[in-house]
């Protein structure tokens, strides 16, 4: 049987969308359901597969194209090139996937000096005929042509200026007839040739440039932004036209079954009487809201309603509908899934599951994790007029105002007073992390997606835009410089990390919402789910806003963090200048007790959930001030005549410590386990901390679930090691405390070899948890911070990588590692708990992925926890993969 690349609207179904397209199939469905429907045919999307591997497809089918016009020509009673009764067409595109207004669309075709006489004739309205041959002119000529529509604009504008009119529809016939003939000699000076008479001549060629309109510009970006497959190829729509311009009994107009801005159950939409379709989207015209239609024309809006609620009903989801009255009869000429924004997402989607429609799944399955995003944040109200400083990375969602400032220190006192500020500097270090905490937002002129500022503003749900290189920050001066502008210490500045976006000013935000509604959504997206959400927290705090956004547990607990906090910094850098034992354990009795107190109130606020606790995982330099910093101090106290003091002795001893902690390259070196190998007495308080505070919470009848994290572990030795430490300590914690409490420990996966030995490690880790921020750098050899500010966007438009990889998991290579790991552990421990802490726990593609291999649990900072969670019931549905 020959392959079919010709559909009629008879014979298409509704479910073939790949085939025929989003536009073709909802066709065929609304003319077999008996709607008005104008008759037409559909070119397949594999006809545009192949005419852009070869063109000549269009000779192979051309036979079969004309079969299916004289289909047409029968069942619309006209005749395609005839001159007393024509059949004019509209050919328009239609991907898989809607993508509205992104592709070409040809209206009026088949009209030359011969068909537009019989227009005029069989519709008794000769300024009709021609004003819509000029139509078909101009977008025929711009769209397979590429002449520029500016030139018919202009003919077009003077037209109406000579005549003293404002609206087109006011050009007289015989004006019209003139502009036809000025938009041809248009034509013919672009091209060299004359405006094509052959209606099956037009009609090829419209066909062939709405294929080639997949791949324009603004088509490939709608795919990438939306992650559409640039392989699906569009169909090609063939339909008889109606017209809403052949008087006052006609028009057109664009609704909505429910409003696409707040959901409301009530039809909305606007149409324009006497007009085409191109009217109302152009904007050439003020059309009128839907509601006024009952008043113009009150059979058609009763009718509109019947037709748009049984639409509705029968595809289950708010629809966005095009029609036509001509002559007082309605045809609807497009149904589609009606675009949203996430608040209107929401209450659709419950409304629709109260009224019957729908199920509680697929409500879940109608609020995309994108749109629980944008539900969370504030967001810049882009309705108001901005003046962008300049553009960055998206780092964090979300929209900040405040005034600038360039040092945490300052940032935490300004906010002390009560001020808002944005932190800008060129990047941020573990020492800012009080001035990030106080900030509404942060800017970065270096530094990638999961750089320190990135990761931090994500975890505290600041917004941030990093990696912004255009700007120039002077730390000295204290000002930034973009795009000719310099701003000054106390300036304002809107930071949209939404979109990467700084903006000059105060920018209006819109609030966050987070319904009752949506509250009981996410409790439906739980019940869908298979594998639970967790939440990186390193604080009572956050933990207990991980609680509160529905965590399930806490997957990464970072205990360097705690050591960053103003009254311990001083302690933990004594620890880490200390020459002998006793100094360091000196200050780690000091560190413990600041622990414990940590750690209980984490546990407490995560009473009856799991509690991973990372070990110190960074090099111990981070603690010390910066080498240039502490130079310039000893200097200042020579100059001084100071340089013999215990002060200056003191800056002396931490300069060469960290001098001597210096690594050419600290990712791989002396971290993680390797510190608690050498200096085993860190990660022995550590421990005992983390399990004198469940002995503490166990006594006092709360319910505590701790696990232990070793990081970097690579080899079976390693863990073997931190095994039986945290054993021997759990023991001699519960003899002391005369408590009996239960444990895990295990490792976090973050270098290729752990993933290739992880049998060996299971033989002793109790869990693992994939630490795919370093994973990802270790399977690449790339460093995330160079490779984000030098190259790797770069990759990315050239088609290296599709996305950034330290934002989407690598499926290819990490995730292979990942699954490799995964079914090791479990060959050796086949209950083996397995989840994600990296940053990648937050992406819904990574979380589709994590599913894919039958993780236990994703884990993310709490205020991505919702999203994870409709993430997760959207991967469990195979709704996202």
């Amino acid at each position: 049987m020959a392959e079919k690349f010709i559909y009629s609207l008879k014979e298409g179904k509704g479910d073939q969308k790949l085939l025929l397209g989003g536009k073709g199939a909802n066709l065929c469905q609304m003319v077999q359901s008996g709607l008005p429907v104008p008759p037409g045919f559909i070119l397949t999307t594999e006809v545009c597969r192949r005419y852009m591997q070869d063109p000549k497809i269009m000779d192979a089918i051309w036979d079969e194209v004309k079969r299916y016009v004289k289909e047409l020509e029968k069942e619309a009673g006209k005749g395609f090139n005839d001159g007393k009764n024509p059949l004019l067409v509209s050919v328009r595109s239609g991907a898989p996937i809607s993508m509205p207004g992104m592709m070409e669309t040809i209206l009026n075709l088949g009209l030359n000096d011969e068909t537009v006489e019989g227009l005029a004739s069989v519709s008794g309205n000769r300024r009709f005929a021609f004003d819509s041959y000029r139509r078909f002119i101009q977008m025929f000529g711009s769209v397979v042509d590429e002449v520029s529509s500016d030139r018919f604009e202009q003919a077009l504008s003077a037209c109406k200026k000579a005549l003293g009119v404002a609206q087109d529809f006011e050009i007289p016939a015989e004006a019209l007839e003139k502009l036809v003939a000025e938009f041809k000699a248009i034509y013919k000076a672009a091209t060299g040739r004359d405006f094509p008479t052959d209606p099956w001549d037009q009609l090829r060629r419209a066909i062939e440039a709405v294929f080639r309109s997949w791949n324009i510009p603004r088509a490939v970006t709608y795919r990438k932004i939306n992650k559409i497959a640039d392989d699906l190829g569009t169909a090609v729509n063939v339909i008889s036209m109606v017209f809403g311009n052949l008087g006052d009994d006609c028009g057109t107009g664009v609704c909505f079954t429910r409003n696409p801005s707040t959901g409301e159950n009530k039809l909305y939409g606007e149409f324009l009487i006497n007009a085409q379709g191109e009217d109302v989207v152009a904007g050439i015209r003020t059309p009128m809201p839907i509601g006024q239609l009952e008043g113009a024309m009150p059979d058609i809006y009763r009718e509109l309603c019947r037709l748009t609620g049984q639409l509705e009903k029968s595809y289950r989801d708010m629809q966005d509908i095009e029609f036509t009255i001509e002559r007082g009869k309605l045809f609807l000429l497009q149904t589609r899934t009606g675009k949203r924004t996430a608040a209107a997402a929401v209450k659709v989607a419950m409304d629709m599951v109260g009224e019957g429609l729908i199920d509680t799944k697929t409500a879940v399955a109608r609020v995309s994790p994108e749109q629980v995003e944008q539900l969370l944040h504030r967001q810049v109200d882009k309705s108001a007029p901005q003046e962008v400083l300049a553009v960055g990375l998206p780092a964090s969602p979300g929209a900040g105002v405040g005034i600038l400032v360039f040092s945490a220190d300052e940032a935490e006192a300004w906010a002390h007073q009560d001020k808002s500020v944005v932190l800008a500097r060129p990047e941020t270090c573990p020492d800012d992390i009080h001035g990030l905490f106080a900030s509404a937002a942060v800017v970065t002129s270096r530094g990638g997606m999961t750089s320190h500022a990135a990761v931090v503003a994500r975890g505290m749900g600041k917004p941030a835009v990093c990696g912004c290189e255009e700007v120039e920050i002077d730390l000295a001066a204290e000002t930034l410089t973009s795009r000719g502008r310099t701003l000054k210490k106390g300036d304002t500045v809107t930071v949209d990390g939404s979109s990467g976006r700084v903006l000059l000013g105060e920018a209006p935000l819109i609030e966050a919402t987070f319904s009752e509604d949506f509250k009981k959504l996410l409790g439906w997206a739980d019940e869908a789910a298979e594998q639970e959400v967790w939440a990186n927290a390193d604080t009572p705090e956050d933990a207990r806003r991980a609680r509160e956004f529905g965590a399930r547990g806490i997957g990464l607990c970072r205990t360097e963090h705690m050591f960053m906090a103003t009254d311990r910094l001083p302690v933990m850098q004594r620890l880490v200048v200390a020459d002998s034992l006793e100094e360091r354990v000196e200050a780690l009795n000091k560190l413990k007790v600041m622990q414990k107190d940590d750690f209980v109130g984490i546990f407490k606020a995560m009473e009856g959930y799991p509690v991973i606790v990372r070990l110190l995982d960074p090099p111990l330099h981070e603690f010390l001030p910066k080498e240039p910093a502490l130079l310039e101090e000893l200097g200042e106290l020579e100059k001084k005549g100071r340089g013999t003091s215990p002060e200056a002795e003191k800056l002396r001893r931490t300069l060469n410590k960290a001098h001597q902690l210096h690594e050419a390259n600290p990712m791989l070196g002396f971290r993680g386990c390797r510190l608690g190998m050498v200096y085993p007495e860190i990660y022995e308080m550590q421990i005992n901390a983390i399990f004198e505070a469940v002995a503490e919470l166990t006594k006092a009848g709360v319910k505590v679930r701790p696990e232990v994290m070793i990081p970097l572990v690579g080899t079976r030795a390693e863990m073997k090691f931190f095994r039986e430490m945290a054993d021997r300590i759990a023991g001699e914690v519960m003899k002391a405390s005369g408590t009996d409490f239960t444990y895990l420990v295990g490792t976090m996966i973050e270098v290729p070899r752990a993933a290739l030995v992880a049998d060996q490690l299971a033989e002793y880790a109790q869990f693992f948890s994939f630490g795919t921020n370093d994973l990802t750098q270790t399977t690449f050899g790339y460093s995330r911070d160079d490779a984000e500010g030098k190259f790797l966007f770069q990759y990315i438009d050239k088609g290296v990588f599709k996305e950034n990889p330290f934002s989407e998991l690598d499926r290819d290579g990490v995730g292979a590692l990942m699954r490799i790991a995964v079914e090791k552990g479990r060959s050796v421990a086949p209950k083996l708990s397995v989840g994600i802490c990296g940053e990648h726990g937050g992406n819904p593609s990574s979380i589709a992925f994590c599913h894919s291999i039958h993780m236990s649990y994703v884990s993310c900072s709490p205020f991505r926890v919702p999203v994870a969670r409709v993430a997760a019931a959207h991967a469990a549905m195979g709704t996202l993969k």
